[in-house]
C-alpha cells in the first residue's frame, strides 16, 4: 500500500545507545560497545523503559490515507513531531487515494467509489483553473481517503507503546498495515532493531496475557474467562 522511508537521523544501534546512556548514570564503562549492548538489553528485559526515549526514529510515511494519519497523530507522548503534505500548496488534481480491499472485491462498489474520486478530482481542477478559486479553498473537497505524505519524528518508547494498541486485531485495518510496514522497515536498519521489533513490538494481549477488548478476536482468552 504505502512506503516507509527510515531517515538517516534514526538511531542505528538502539540497544547499544540505551546501554551507553544508562551506563553514564550507573558509573559503568561506556567506551565498550559490547558492554553497552548488554546493558541496553538488560534495561529492556528489566522494564526500565525510560532509556527508550533516547532512541530517535525519523521516517517518511508515504502513500497512506489522510484518515489513518489523523489517527497516527492521536498517539502523542515522548515529544513526537511531524509535518504533513500541504493542501494549500500541492496541486491535488488527479490525486492518489486508498481503496479498501472490501470495496475492491465488489465490482459495483469499486466503480462508484472510483467514479466519486474522479469527480472530486475533476471538480478541484475546474474550481482552480476555470473559476480561479484558491487552491486552499478547492482542497476542502478532498476526502480522508486521499493518500498523503508525512515526515515523522518520535522515540522508541512511544513506538513500543503504540504497537501494543495498533497491532491488536481490533485496530483499524489500515493502521495495522501502516504499523507492520514500520516494523519491517525498522527491522532492516540493523540486527538490534530487528531484535527490538520481534520482541517488543507486540499487541497488548501479549503483555497482559488476556484480551482486554469488549469484542475479542479470540487470540487470547478474556480476563473473565480465566478468573
Amino acid at each position: 500500500m504505502g512506503n516507509i522511508l527510515i531517515l538517516e537521523e534514526t538511531t542505528k544501534k538502539p540497544l547499544t545507545l540505551m546501554g551507553q546512556r544508562a551506563g553514564v548514570c550507573w558509573g559503568g564503562n561506556i567506551t565498550d560497545p559490547e558492554k553497552n549492548y548488554k546493558r541496553g538489553l538488560d534495561c529492556l528485559e528489566s522494564g526500565h523503559g525510560r532509556v527508550m526515549e533516547y532512541v530517535n526514529v525519523e521516517m517518511v510515511l508515504d502513500g497512506y490515507s489522510a484518515r489513518v494519519i489523523r489517527e497516527w497523530y492521536t498517539h502523542i507522548g515522548g515529544a513526537p513531531t511531524r509535518l504533513q503534505a500541504s493542501t494549500r500548496y500541492i496541486k491535488y488534481d488527479n490525486f492518489e487515494y486508498i481503496v479498501p480491499e472490501r470495496i475492491k472485491k465488489n465490482e459495483e462498489a469499486y466503480k462508484r467509489y472510483t467514479d466519486m474520486m474522479d469527480n472530486i478530482s475533476d471538480t478541484c481542477k475546474y474550481l482552480e483553473e476555470e473559476l480561479n478559486i484558491p487552491r486552499e479553498d478547492a482542497a476542502m473537497l478532498l476526502p480522508l481517503g486521499m493518500s498523503t505524505k508525512v515526515v515523522d519524528k518520535r522515540n522508541l518508547r512511544n513506538l513500543v507503546d503504540m504497537s501494543h494498541q495498533r497491532l491488536c486485531n481490533r485496530a483499524y485495518w489500515e493502521y495495522r498495515v501502516l504499523f507492520n510496514d514500520i516494523c519491517k522497515a525498522l527491522s532492516e536498519v540493523s540486527g538490534e532493531w530487528k531484535y527490538i521489533v520481534d520482541n517488543y513490538f507486540v499487541p497488548k494481549c501479549d503483555i497482559s496475557g488476556v484480551c482486554t477488548e469488549k469484542k475479542s478476536c479470540g487470540r487470547k482468552p478474556k480476563k473473565e474467562e480465566i478468573s
